[in-house]
């Protein structure tokens, strides 16, 4: 008897890390549900991409939770693995950082929607799908989580933060239903997401490179499949040993 074909429903996919993602899913046979605020893209190489596709803005609270009806309809009573990678990085005029001083209360708001809230909903709202796939969680983080950075704005870094300890909550909670959570903290990433000036942190970096997407797609694998089995509430840092 075959195995079900294993389901991923995963956030922010259009771009960078999330677009590695559906790559490296994909290539390992699984279904993946996609979910971005932009719509389908048929340049996207993943099979039976346009079905599996929910267009979803994560900054308008009550459009999340109506997604979570939309997204059961397309599961078969079952979820092997949500990652929450959508995030939003708002810059200042001329791409500055938008510090505590400078950053309106309504970004503020807007950030944490998409970066915070919009993981524990999903989550929340698909927990029986998670517990019958016994699935796991992984919530991705930034190393802005834990240090201030020369370009991550304030509502970002503390957003991220945020979404750690929240991942330690997640993991406390959902362990019971047999459902794992983790989080990766990915440094400087060759995505679009870069601001001018990470040339600069390149050259400082033990490993003198930026990584790839497909780098933070392996270790996002990895936290999905049997081989972290017993992985639950981590953080993996995701960055060239940029932390030390």
């Amino acid at each position: 008897m075959t195995e079900p074909q294993k389901t991923l429903v995963l956030t922010g996919a259009s771009r960078g890390i999330g677009h590695a993602t559906v790559k490296r899913f994909s290539a390992e046979g699984w279904r993946v549900l996609t979910c971005s605020r932009h719509p389908f893209d048929p340049r996207c190489p993943w099979p039976g991409g346009e079905e599996n596709h929910i267009q979803i803005d994560l900054s308008e609270p009550s459009r999340t939770i109506e997604a979570i009806e939309v997204i059961r309809e397309k599961l078969n009573g079952r979820l092997d693995a949500l990652v929450n990678n959508a995030g939003i990085s708002p810059k200042g005029e001329g791409g500055s950082r938008l510090n505590t001083l400078e950053t309106d209360l309504r970004t503020w708001g807007q950030v944490f929607h998409v970066n915070f809230f919009a993981p524990v909903v999903l989550a929340r709202g698909l927990k029986e799908e998670l517990a019958a796939g016994r699935g796991s969680v992984v919530n991705v983080t930034s190393i802005a989580g834990s240090r201030v950075h020369p370009f991550a704005g304030a509502a970002y870094a503390t957003s991220k933060a945020a979404l750690a300890a929240l991942t330690r909550e997640m993991a406390h909670d959902f362990g019971p239903l047999g459902v794992r959570v983790n989080a990766i903290a990915p440094g400087e990433v060759e995505t679009a997401i870069l601001s001018p000036g990470t040339e600069k942190i390149v050259e400082t970096l033990p490993m003198r490179r930026l990584g790839q997407p497909a780098e933070v797609a392996s270790v996002i694998w990895f936290l999905c499949s049997q081989d972290s089995a017993y992985v639950s509430g981590t953080e993996i840092e995701v960055n060239g040993a940029q932390h030390v």
